[in-house]
């Protein structure tokens, strides 16, 4: 049995914050979640995933967040609890049905989980879906603990169902992928099946029925103030005349700061939970009880603006910082030490701690960048590329998966990137604006999440680029979630269909279609040199399943390589290639066995034909 389905109330259990969630909405009664995997949430969908193999809950991986959002508010608006998981940058991807569906509302609770990465640990900017909240005008949560997040999740069904509205459940990587104690609650059986009742006038939005829905959702805002204001996730701690403000993580840096600082007989703490839209009435009295106000959260000034605005409007005077020289920066993450400095600095205390409580690292350490796994596909893709496009004066955009640390040397497989999917879009525009070769790459899971909207725009105005669809059998950076062309039953699951790619592209009308297997490396450059030469698009699908992802299957194994008393020491192998597997001991070019998956590329690449399989034990 999944630990998340064990139902022992008060037992503690030492969970991943994304467990806290996933276990959460598992006790309110969820009984539909859907997703597209983005760190850092994935292990919420993930545990989603499994939990549905052996529960009541349905659960799907959709092609892309702006679908799974769609999935959710139909189950919602039938009355069944419902749960839409994504990254931050996924919610750009779903705010089309977002905004329209907070006029609409909902039936049964809708939670939508977004999960922010400050400091970008795994994402391509650190935008703040706060933002998002105040857009859309629906209410927002943020946990400051693992405890915490487990019950406001449970607590935004019950806020959703209340208000007849989504509700944004927003966390942070270290909310997301730290681990605590949690105390368990008692598992509700969820109701999966719901009723539909037609009324177009609230649920076909056209401008006559949206303007109706607008006025509705602006009153839903004003209840959901009141609820703010008597909110149990919003509280003061102490009646001190220097007024901390806080929200998520920074809750916790900053109640460790009071102590250390040793300050909380002078301190009023608020610790704001239910976040949007904000208590008013509650802020009014905290701002008339201080002398002075710190405000302490990650990302852009969200709080500090409004409490500023807040403040002017009362016609209270008080300094109110936040955001600032030798205050908070809107970049990164903060830490205790940051926090502790920046509020000592604030109200004029000494700090005695050291200004870094973590150890310094050893200067000795090589840097160590991230890298294309030992034996990745992409690897061999990516050479077969450079070899093909050799005399040519070629643009490389990219996209979002494994394949985007081509950037990197030797390789340098990567010129362009913005968002999931802008592989093609980007290159219809290089190749009207540029007199260069345009070839462009995007994974399997990527192409069938939006990528292939831009194949469709490409063959539709005649573009002029090649795209390679790295086909390696699963959503492989975010942990091998599935996705419409994966082979479910090599999961040893049923019930699903599978989309064939390489059908999906000549429906498409591409004019020139081939497949390679990149570890054919001769191949592999002869058909990539045939599809650079067509006038007009071109797509190579390149096929080999995920190196990681085969093992878990317990694929066969290929026999590793080594490098023979033949080698003349050139580091061909090394300088082209940059495998990990690779290594240099006393000058000497060595293979590392352990790591060596035996795709044998390197024995390609090799003049000397001196890399050769070890023989078999």
């Amino acid at each position: 049995m999944h630990k998340l389905l064990t139902d022992e109330p008060g037992k503690k259990m030492l969970l991943l914050g994304n467990e806290a969630i996933a276990r959460g909405a598992i006790e309110a009664g969820v009984a539909l979640a859907a997703a597209y995997p983005g760190t850092p949430s994935s292990e919420i969908s993930l545990n989603f995933f499994q939990m549905s193999q052996e529960s009541d809950l349905y659960f799907e991986y959709s092609v892309n967040e702006k679908v799974s959002l769609e999935v959710a508010a139909a189950a919602a608006n039938s009355g069944i609890r419902s749960m839409c998981i994504m990254k931050h940058v996924g919610l750009n991807v779903a705010a089309d049905p977002l905004m329209t569906l907070a006029y609409v509302g909902v039936k049964g609770g809708l939670v939508i989980l977004v999960a922010d990465d400050p400091s970008m640990f795994s994402s391509q900017n650190e935008q703040d879906s706060r933002y998002y909240a105040k857009l859309s005008g629906i209410a927002m949560l943020e946990p400051s603990t693992i405890q915490e997040a487990k019950e406001m999740t449970i607590q935004a069904f019950e806020l959703s169902e209340q208000l007849e509205e989504p509700v944004l459940l927003r966390t942070t990587t270290r909310i997301n992928h730290s681990t605590s104690a949690v105390t368990l609650g008692k598992l509700t059986s969820p109701k999966t099946k719901g009723k539909f009742t037609r009324n177009p006038m609230r649920y076909v939005t056209v401008p006559v029925v949206s303007r109706q829905l607008h006025v509705r959702l602006l009153e839903n805002l004003a209840k959901a103030e009141e609820l703010a204001n008597n909110s149990p996730f919003n509280s003061l701690e102490g009646n001190g005349k220097w007024g901390i403000l806080c929200n998520g993580v920074s809750y916790t840096y900053v109640a460790d700061a009071i102590q250390d600082l040793k300050i909380k007989d002078e301190v009023t703490l608020f610790h704001l939970g239910f976040s949007h839209p904000l208590p008013r009435q509650m802020l009014i009295a905290f701002l008339a009880t201080c002398d002075r106000v710190l405000i302490v959260e990650e990302g852009e000034p969200v709080i500090e603006e409004a409490v500023k605005a807040i403040a002017q409007e009362q016609k209270q005077i008080l300094a109110i910082g936040g955001k600032g020289d030798k205050l908070f920066s809107r970049l990164g993450e903060f830490n205790p030490a940051l926090v502790r400095k920046t509020i000592a600095h604030w109200f004029g205390v000494k700090d005695r701690l050291p200004p870094n409580e973590s150890p310094p690292a050893p200067d000795n350490l090589p840097p160590r960048p991230p890298t294309l796994c030992a034996g990745c596909s992409h690897r061999a893709t990516f050479h077969a590329v450079k070899k093909a496009a050799d005399d040519l004066d070629v643009i490389y955009p990219t996209d979002i998966g494994c394949y985007t640390l081509g950037m990197l040397p030797p390789l340098g497989m990567a010129d362009f990137l913005i968002c999931m999917g802008s592989s093609t879009g980007t290159s219809a525009g290089f190749s009207k604006s540029l007199d260069k070769k345009v070839v462009t790459f995007c994974g399997d899971s990527t192409f069938f999440h939006s990528a292939m909207a831009g194949l469709v725009n490409a063959v539709f105005n005649k573009h002029n680029f090649t795209l390679i669809i790295l086909d390696n059998g699963t959503t492989a950076m975010t942990g091998h979630q599935p996705h419409p062309g994966v082979d479910m039953e090599k999961l040893g699951l049923s019930g699903f269909g599978r989309i064939d790619i390489e059908e999906v592209v000549k429906a498409l009308g591409v004019g020139h279609l081939s497949v390679i297997h990149p570890f054919k490396l001769r191949k592999s450059v002869e058909s990539l040199k045939e599809a650079f030469a067509f006038d007009g698009v071109s797509v190579v699908i390149s096929r080999e399943i995920c190196t990681l992802y085969g093992k878990s299957l317990k694929l066969p194994k290929r026999r590793p390589f080594y490098v023979s008393e033949k080698c003349t020491n050139h580091k061909d192998c090394i300088d082209q290639l940059g495998c990990p597997a690779f290594f240099i001991k006393k000058g000497r070019v060595k293979i590392d066995p352990i790591r060596c998956t035996g795709c044998a590329l390197c024995a390609q690449v090799c003049p000397e034909n001196a890399i050769r399989p070890l023989k078999a034990s």
